[in-house]
């Protein structure tokens, strides 16, 4: 593997900070940009959002970060990814092997380290393409199309769903 994930740390701030700054173009297009948020991230780590960062093995660079967010259990066991890929890494395919770390982390047992979920969801706005091929690479498949769905950019935007379960995930 080319990359390592983990916990952001408050000690990644500037790193952070500067990756988000130097792919706001590229990342701003789809997402928010906040450079200046991981400390509020950090503090928001708990039962409902986990982060996880992508570091270059080689380097140590700041390659890219998913949040596994509204994680709910119980009967449900569900959670939504959101990833960033920043730049230089962007199309090296970090990102992917990032979010194969991160989804195996999803679908792990509780006692063996992971979160212990049944199926996850990715939600991509439809002109997204790069983050549509990253979901079918993982081999996500299309759930539906939800309306204004999230509040982006200033205006509710719509978003195409995909979805895995633990049983369709080669890693389980």
């Amino acid at each position: 593997m080319r990359v390592a994930i983990r916990p952001p740390k408050l000690s990644d701030a500037a790193v952070y900070a500067a990756a988000v700054r130097r792919s706001a173009e590229h990342v701003g297009r789809w997402n928010p940009v906040e450079p200046d948020g991981l400390v509020d991230l950090v503090r928001r780590q708990g039962e409902t959002l986990r982060t996880f960062l992508f570091f270059d093995t080689e380097d140590g660079g700041l390659a890219g970060s998913c949040n596994v967010a509204n994680i709910v259990k119980g009967r449900f066991c569900n959670a939504s990814l959101g990833y960033n890929a920043y730049l230089p890494y962007n199309g090296s395919g970090r990102t992917t092997e990032g979010m194969r770390l991160v989804v195996d982390r999803c679908f792990a047992p509780e006692n063996a380290g992971g979160l212990g979920l049944h199926r996850l969801e990715i939600n991509v706005q439809p002109e997204n393409e790069p983050s549509i091929r990253m979901a079918k690479r993982l081999g996500f498949r299309h759930e539906g199309y939800t309306p204004r769905m999230l509040f982006l950019q200033d205006a509710w935007r719509d978003h195409e769903r995909f979805a895995l379960t633990a049983e369709e995930w080669p890693g389980i």
